[in-house]
């Protein structure tokens, strides 16, 4: 029997996705925090006495600014060839991109695979064969591990491969491959990388995105971390997912129908970031919240959300003693039915007019038809990131529609009543 750990995905030294441009963000924990995690992965193979750790691409985020990112590495990889553990390593899409990477001289025991033509190494003991082959540039569009040699006979045979994997959504479609040509090889296990998100695609043979070790951005929730593998006496492996993760992001939605004002908003939300702190064992959380429901209290959220915004992120850290940072507040709340059924006349025509055009695609289109003058004359840094104005795309239209209908209606109410 013996054990290995798999990550993929670390992103050392992962530059900050736009958090940095809010008060009070918590920038610096989140600039180290690649590191952090990627030291608790060390630690973990060093209390696990792991035979070996496989790290399945993507190890660095493209091309360093200097040596420190490379030299923090090689300080990490020393401690375990100080514990008698050896790595091996295939380089993604992000390794290729760095030029300083090539020129980096890496400790002994840590093996970087090949870029040319699949590779194999052989370890003695335990009875490994491991294949695996490096991205040569940083876009591989074909198949790499159609060239991967088949099972060494006598050995527990993995395959590294850092890959979209045919019909994986949201990554970008490199080294593309199929379950049924992965299987073809005749391996024990398949150690994959470049999918963010922990999944196991195959039990025969256990095939297994680890998933990054650290979230980086509210497109990356929830726990990250590697997979420690078991081997027992009749060669069958058995994983454990293992978080290492030392800030973790959530997106997340609360009802508040039942509040009256937007204190008693302020309240509920409190409540239930409490309980997401409670079942994420205190790690630092940084949340993107979603307020739904019919609630009296719908108008005075939608008059001033940046104060409302404002006033979560300061009883969040409050209630949580800093621990929690709310990274965005969406509003998707209306008034409650009665109010919205008691509307006539030409705010009535409004709303079934806004409501008729979120529904109907061929009427969005006309719309993204009349704006794109507009989208002509706005900066060009309006339209990129996550935060982009897609002012040709329907779809992001009708969201922003249901978003803005809201607050619309408020205002016309309240210039209604100052009449």
């Amino acid at each position: 029997m013996f054990k290995f750990l798999h990550a993929a995905d670390i992103h050392l030294d992962s530059p900050l996705h736009k958090l940095d441009h809010y008060e009070g963000a918590p920038v610096e924990e989140i600039r180290q925090a690649t590191r952090r995690t990627f030291e608790n992965l060390i630690n973990l193979a060093i209390a696990q006495k792991v035979a070996f750790v496989l790290l399945a691409g993507d190890l660095y985020d493209g091309d360093w600014k200097d040596y420190n990112t490379g030299l923090y590495f090689t300080s990490q990889m020393s401690k375990l060839r100080e514990a008698g553990i050896p790595v091996y390593i295939i380089a993604g899409n992000h390794d290729a991109a760095s030029k300083i990477t090539k020129t980096l001289k890496l400790p002994e025991g840590v093996k970087i695979f090949s870029a040319d033509t699949p590779e194999t190494v052989r370890v003695d003991e335990p009875d490994v064969a491991i294949h695996g082959q490096s991205f040569a540039s940083p876009s591989v569009k074909k198949d790499i591990s159609s060239g991967y040699p088949y099972a060494i006979e006598g050995c527990f045979n993995i395959g590294m491969l850092h890959t979209c994997v045919t019909g994986m959504e949201g990554h970008e479609p490199y080294a593309p491959c199929t379950l049924d040509g992965l299987q073809s090889r005749g391996y024990d296990y398949w150690a994959l990388g470049h999918v963010h998100k922990h999944e196991v695609l195959l039990e025969t043979p256990l095939t297994i995105f680890p998933g990054n070790i650290q979230g980086r951005n509210i497109r990356e929730t929830g726990p990250k971390g590697c997979v420690l593998v078991t081997v027992d006496e009749r060669r069958r492996p058995y994983a454990n997912f293992k978080p290492l993760d030392v800030i973790r992001w959530f997106e997340i939605e609360t009802d508040v129908s039942a509040a009256e004002t937007g204190y008693d908003v302020v309240v509920i939300i409190g409540e239930h970031l409490e309980r997401l702190l409670d079942e994420n064992q205190e790690l630092p959380l940084v949340v993107r919240l979603k307020i739904v429901g019919e609630s009296r209290a719908h108008n005075e959220l939608a008059s001033d959300m940046e104060r409302w915004t404002s006033e979560l992120r300061s009883a969040a850290g409050d209630m949580s003693g800093g621990k929690i940072w709310i990274e965005k507040v969406k509003l998707h709340t209306q008034p409650p039915i009665e109010m919205m059924e008691s509307m006539s006349g030409p705010m009535a025509e409004l709303i079934q007019y806004l409501d008729e055009l979120r529904a109907d695609p061929e009427l969005l289109r006309t719309l993204t038809v009349d704006i794109e003058d507009l989208r002509k004359k706005l900066p060009g840094e309006l339209m990129e990131g996550e935060d982009a104005l897609r002012l040709d795309d329907a779809e992001w239209l009708a969201g922003v529609l249901e978003e803005v209908q809201p607050m619309l209606i408020h205002r016309l109410l309240k210039e209604e009543g100052s009449k």
